[in-house]
């Protein structure tokens, strides 16, 4: 029942997506933006909230691009033979048609969906929001907003801890017509700082309403509490700041809302649905299963996406044990000179054998944004130098839940943390990220060619477009 119930809202979300949205850009004839009276009450507030949440299983944003596929692809862990686009992708050729193409849409989509945040921010219901359910959603609405702002930081900046002062980008903190200016790196960070931790007090009591109605059903797939705390995890370790990453890690971890599942959990965990014990926060997203199968399960010339062909080589590195992940996340394709490796951890496999009635009520469909053992390895990696007995339980707790026996061997450093961390997130879109922010080289997928971060793979330029529009 409370599925159903989810799947209704949703399906009003998906209009809200393609009608209210755009109302929001209707401009009066002075020039202002037109306030939209759907706004005016807390279920108006609530459809807004669904439609932010819809646009970010855009193909560009969050459903392909963010996750499975660019990000991906600029991690040298996916590539695609004889795909001009994807091969310029994988060479760090921002100056190619293609490549342009994929980061402008990124931009734009991402700013319009900022801009969908604002509307709601704006809401004199929210704006100015002081009990439940007002101050629910401008929780969710403020750390949506440092969550996409960072996610854009991440791609189109320098790293924080190699230039803080380098040039950053625009933050919108208004639903207005006037585009804000561009800012310094170090002054976007203490605008996602500064929304993340207004997000979390606000958000602070949220347990309290759990069930009380329908908004407040299946909080995975809502910018939570602890995806909060989560978030300033990411941004805090991206910063340097390893005291407080730490800290808002452990308190995910210690908050025992989510817990690690068990190695013969991990089979189809993921495939086309959210981590029943792991998702802090993911996108409800029914037709998934559509882009993965023909990127990822596929194998259409020119099209679909093969992972490099040594990637298996990492998981047989320090395998004392039986890793239960290479039986979950990949299978094989084809047969003798033909066969191929298929990265089929994201595919929905009650609906590759037509087969969905029998999949449990309990799962939902969709994107994992955030999973739990990515708070262990952050904590892991932060507390290494200050608390090495706690970073080295933490490494060998998530070992122990793949299957690995634990490390007692040989001393834990942050390339064996990067290896679990390359193992539990392939696919996921966020190896990229970890590599910027330790500014390491990365080798091709062909293992031959390595790119430095002095060959500028780490900044992609802001899109053509954003200057055309200043003008």
């Amino acid at each position: 029942m409370k599925m159903i119930k989810y799947m209704t809202l949703c399906m009003c979300a998906l209009t809200f997506a393609m009608t209210s949205c755009d109302d929001f850009l209707d401009i009066t004839p002075d020039g202002q933006v037109k306030r939209d009276p759907m706004l005016s009450t807390a279920e108006g507030i609530e459809d807004a909230m669904y439609g932010v949440y819809s646009q970010l299983r855009q193909q560009s944003l969050y459903g392909q691009e963010l996750h499975f596929s660019t990000l991906e692809i600029l991690s040298q862990t996916m590539w695609c033979n004889g795909n001009t686009g994807v091969t310029a992708m994988s060479k760090y050729d921002w100056t190619h048609s293609s490549v342009k193409s994929v980061f402008e849409t990124v931009w734009v989509n991402m700013y319009k969906n900022i801009s969908n945040v604002n509307s709601v921010l704006d809401a004199p219901l929210v704006a100015g929001a002081k009990e439940y359910p007002y101050t629910i959603y401008r929780g969710e609405a403020l750390g949506l907003r440092a969550f996409m702002h960072f996610d854009l930081v991440r791609l189109f900046a320098e790293q924080y801890t190699v230039n803080p002062a380098a040039d950053g980008i625009p933050y919108a903190t208004d639903f207005s017509l006037k585009t804000p200016d561009f800012e310094s790196l170090e002054k976007n960070y203490e605008h996602i700082l500064a929304d993340l931790h207004d997000a979390e007090l606000l958000l602070a009591d949220e347990a309290q309403y759990e069930n009380a109605g329908n908004y407040m059903l299946d909080r995975q797939i809502h910018f939570n509490l602890q995806a909060v705390q989560a978030t300033l995890a990411r941004v805090y370790l991206t910063m340097g700041n390893n005291e407080k990453a730490a800290e808002y890690a452990l308190a995910v971890i210690n908050g025992g809302k989510y817990t690690l599942k068990e190695k013969t959990e991990v089979i189809n965990d993921v495939a086309g649905v959210l981590s029943a014990k792991e998702a802090i926060f993911g996108i409800y997203y029914p037709g998934f299963y559509t882009s993965v199968n023909a990127k990822l399960q596929q194998t259409t010339s020119y099209y679909s996406l093969d992972l490099r062909s040594d990637f298996m080589q990492l998981y047989e590195k320090d395998a004392s044990g039986l890793d239960y992940r290479t039986m979950a996340y990949f299978s094989e394709a084809g047969v003798g000179d033909g066969m191929r490796y298929r990265l089929c951890k994201l595919t929905d496999v009650y609906e590759m054998n037509n087969n969905t009635s029998t999949r449990p009520a309990n799962l939902i469909l969709g994107v994992n944004m955030i999973r739990l053992p990515e708070m262990y390895y952050i904590a892991a990696e932060a507390l290494l130098e200050s608390d090495y007995d706690t970073a080295l339980a933490l490494y060998n707790t998530v070992r122990a839940h793949r299957g690995l026996d634990v490390l007692d061997n040989k001393t834990l450093t942050v390339e064996l943390i990067n290896d679990e961390r390359y193992k539990e997130f392939i696919g996921e879109g966020q190896t990229y990220f970890n590599f910027k922010r330790q500014n390491l080289s990365i080798l091709a997928n062909d293992g031959k060619t390595t790119y430095q971060p002095a060959d500028g793979i780490y900044i992609v330029p802001i899109p053509d477009i954003e200057y055309e529009n200043r003008n």
